[in-house]
C-alpha cells in the first residue's frame, strides 16, 4: 500500500522525494533543529476553546502538565486545583495514563530562562495565514521541543475525531461533508485546484501526525521504563488500502504533496536568510554564525531539488478571483489554528499549534514572492517582508515533522517486508 510513481497536481515522483529527503535533507535538518534557536518555541497552551466548552476527555485540559519544582513552573501553567467529574472518575486509570503521556514538560534551567528573555523578537502583523499567540502574554511560555517529542499520548476516540472533523468540515470551503474515510475528492472531482490543494495540505498534515504516533508508540510500560517504538499494526490500521477502504495510499500521496509545498517555501525564502542583517540570535556569536551557515547550506540544498512544485498554479487566472481565494485561504487557515486551542491533550495541542503555524508561514512565504525577491541587501532598511522568531521556529520544525514522516515510511517498509518474509 506504499505509494510509488508520480503525484497528482505536480510533476514529481515519490522515489525522487524519498531519496532526496532521506539522504540530503533529513540528517542536516535534524542537526539544525537540535540547536538552541530552533528547540525553544514560545506558545500559549492556555487559550480557551472558542467553539465548544465541554472537556470530556478526563479533564486533560487541566491535569496534563507534568509536575515541576516551583521554580520551574511557568506562570501560565499555574492553575487552580481541579477535581474530576463523577463521570470522568470512572475512567480514572485510563485517564491518568493519558495525562502522563500527554503532559508537556515545561522545565527549563534558570540559565536558559535568562537567555530566552534576552532574545530579540520582531514581528509583522500583515499577511498572516494563522493566528499567532501573543508572545508577550503572561500565558505564553517557552517549551523545549526536544523534551516534548511528538508521539503517542493516548488522545483518541470521539474527542480527537471532533477536532479533525472541525478542521475538514468547517474549514475546507464547505463543498462537502465529512465521512469516514475522509476523502471529499472522490465525489467532488470538480473542485478547483486551489480548494483541492487546501484539502491535500490538511490531509497530508493529518497523515504525518498519524505516522509519528505509529512510529513512536508506547509498546510497553513497567516500573522501570517506557518502551517506545514502531507499531506496525497501528500504521496498517491508518494506511493499509484494504483496512481504510482504499484511502490509505491517498493519505500518503497527500503527505508527499505537503512535503513538496513546504520544500518549495524553503527554496523561496533563501534571500530573506541570506541578508547580512539576519542573525539566528541566541547571544552566542560564534555558534550563531555557525548555525546560520548550516541553515543557508540546508536552504541551498532545498533550492537544488530538481522537481519543485509550481505554486503559481494555485492562484492563477482572474486577478480579482485570485485575491478572493487568497483571502479565503487566509481566513480558513486562521480558523484551523483556533481549532487547535480545542485539543485537550497538551502535547498534541503543542505540536498541532506548531505545525499549523508552520504551514501558515509556508503559505505566507509562497504568496509573498515579490517582496522576498525585492529584499534589500543592506542592514539599514526594514524589508517589507518579515518573519518573527516564532514563525521561523515553527516553519523549520513543521518541515522537520514532515521530513521525519517521509523517513519513517522507509522504516515501516522494511518492517513490513520483514514480516512478510
Amino acid at each position: 500500500f506504499f505509494v510509488t510513481g508520480t503525484l497528482d497536481d505536480c510533476a514529481c515522483d515519490v522515489e525522487t522525494i524519498d531519496s532526496f529527503n532521506n539522504k540530503e535533507i533529513f540528517p542536516k535538518l535534524q542537526k539544525l533543529l537540535s540547536s538552541d534557536y530552533f528547540r525553544f518555541y514560545k506558545v500559549n497552551l492556555n487559550n480557551p476553546c472558542p467553539f465548544w466548552t465541554d472537556h470530556s476527555q478526563c479533564g486533560l485540559k487541566y491535569c496534563a502538565v507534568k509536575p515541576c519544582t516551583p521554580g520551574e513552573v511557568p506562570e501560565g501553567l499555574k492553575s487552580s486545583s481541579y477535581k474530576y467529574s463523577e463521570a470522568a472518575s470512572q475512567d480514572l486509570e485510563e485517564c491518568e495514563k493519558a495525562e502522563k503521556l500527554g503532559a508537556v514538560n515545561g522545565s527549563l534551567s534558570d540559565e536558559t530562562r535568562q537567555a530566552l528573555q534576552e532574545w530579540k523578537k520582531h514581528d509583522d502583523e500583515s499577511d498572516r495565514f494563522c493566528m499567532l499567540d501573543d508572545v508577550d502574554s503572561p500565558e505564553s511560555q517557552y517549551v523545549d521541543l526536544l523534551l516534548n517529542p511528538e508521539r503517542f499520548t493516548g488522545y483518541k476516540g470521539p474527542e480527537a475525531w471532533r477536532i479533525w472533523n472541525s478542521i475538514y468540515e468547517e474549514n475546507c470551503f464547505k463543498p462537502y461533508s465529512v465521512k469516514r474515510p475522509l476523502n471529499p475528492l472522490a465525489s467532488n472531482s470538480g473542485l478547483c485546484v486551489e480548494k483541492r490543494a487546501f484539502f491535500r495540505l490538511i490531509s497530508g498534515l493529518h497523515a504525518s501526525i498519524n505516522i509519528h504516533l505509529s512510529a513512536r508508540y508506547l509498546l510497553d510500560e513497567n516500573w522501570f521504563e517506557m518502551k517506545w517504538g514502531h507499531n506496525v499494526s497501528e500504521f496498517q490500521l491508518r494506511f493499509d488500502k484494504e483496512l481504510t477502504e482504499g484511502e490509505g495510499p491517498n493519505r500518503l500521496r497527500n503527505l508527499y504533496f505537503l512535503y513538496l509545498i513546504e520544500l518549495r517555501a524553503l527554496a523561496k525564502i533563501l534571500p530573506y536568510f541570506e541578508r547580512p542583517a539576519f542573525h539566528l540570535y541566541t547571544g552566542q556569536p560564534t555558534e550563531d554564525n555557525e548555525k546560520k551557515k548550516s541553515l543557508l547550506e540546508l536552504l541551498h540544498i532545498a533550492k537544488s531539488f530538481p522537481l519543485h512544485f509550481d505554486e503559481t498554479a494555485l492562484f492563477a487566472g482572474n486577478k480579482k478571483e485570485a485575491m478572493k481565494l487568497k483571502e479565503d485561504f487566509k481566513l480558513t487557515f486562521k480558523n484551523i489554528s483556533r481549532v487547535m486551542d480545542c485539543v485537550e491533550c497538551f502535547k498534541c495541542r503543542l505540536w498541532g499549534k506548531l505545525q499549523t503555524q508552520g504551514l501558515g508561514t509556508v503559505l505566507k512565504i509562497l504568496f509573498s514572492e515579490r517582496q522576498i525577491e525585492a529584499m534589500p541587501n543592506t542592514s539599514n532598511t526594514n524589508p517589507s517582508f518579515q518573519l518573527s522568531r516564532q514563525e521561523i521556529v515553527s516553519l523549520f520544525n513543521a518541515f522537520g515533522r514532515i521530513s521525519t514522516s517521509v523517513r519513517e515510511l522507509d522504516n515501516f517498509r522494511s518492517l513490513l517486508s520483514n514480516i512478510k518474509q
